[in-house]
């Protein structure tokens, strides 16, 4: 198929709609050490069962350590967490070093002052052009009372008055 859409327009036009930020983390099993990223492609998919869907990109070496955990917290980030999110959006070991965190009930890794926590255990993963798309039962919840979410909009943080 011909490509009719150039990447940067694609990314330009899709950029301006407003995306929470999320970081999916888990404990490595053979390591027992955090391992995550950061993640805009995030929503709610079913209420029965609860489902959660998210898009991870092919090229990510953290995804596979997740995958094979086969649970995953999603931590919803508050405003305040762009450092948190820059730390969890780059590459290479390390990533949670500076990140307060701490183990939930299911194995997976919530960090602290996140809006909300959402564990889950992997359902499916499909090919999806150049990521995954991924499908999650939701095993627990928890919100925060207060807050606002950290935004991404046109390629940068955004706050939303709420």
């Amino acid at each position: 198929m011909e490509r009719l859409i150039a990447p940067s327009e694609f990314r330009d036009v899709l950029g301006r709609f407003a995306s929470g930020i999320t970081v999916v983390a888990t404990l490595d099993g053979d390591a027992m050490e955090p391992v995550g990223f950061a993640c805009q492609s995030f929503a709610s998919l079913s209420l029965d069962p609860p489902l959660v869907m998210l898009a991870v990109g092919k090229s990510s070496t953290s995804w596979p350590r997740i995958e094979r955990a086969g649970r995953f917290c999603v931590n919803i980030l508050a405003e305040d967490q762009q450092d948190t999110c820059a730390a969890l959006g780059r590459s290479g070991p390390g990533k949670f070093a500076g990140v307060p965190w701490s183990v939930g009930e299911h194995g997976t890794v919530r960090v602290d002052g996140a809006l909300a926590h959402v564990e889950c255990e992997l359902d499916a993963v499909y090919e999806a052009g150049d990521h995954h798309l991924v499908t999650a039962q939701v095993v627990a919840l928890d919100a925060g009372e207060d807050g606002r979410p950290l935004l991404f909009f046109r390629s940068r943080y955004a706050v939303g008055a709420f």
